[in-house]
């Protein structure tokens, strides 16, 4: 079974998620940022949610973990929990 590593940045607003990621884009740090705006608990470690099966989080999410690009800042990616900004850190 195919396995992903990720941290994320979880916003309400895909205005704010936008405002992040032009933040990343210039060079601030994922991990700070994580810490200071993200909404769910793994933002506490710098948004880092560990390693994780294909199919263990919700389809959007998924997708942008196993289909897209490694170590690049991917969204905002809208699921019911709200936008996210995701960057895969390996996969398997």
């Amino acid at each position: 079974m195919a396995t992903a590593s990720a941290c994320h940045i979880l916003v309400k607003s895909k205005a704010e998620a936008e405002q992040l990621k032009e933040r990343l884009d210039k060079g601030e740090d994922f991990h700070k940022l994580a810490k200071k705006h993200s909404l769910c608990p793994s933002g506490k470690r710098g948004g880092d949610l560990g390693e994780f099966r294909k199919g263990e989080m919700v389809s959007a999410f998924d997708r942008a973990a196993f289909k897209g690009p490694l170590l690049a800042v991917q969204g905002p990616v809208k699921t019911q929990f709200g936008f996210h900004l995701i960057k895969v850190l390996y996969r398997s």
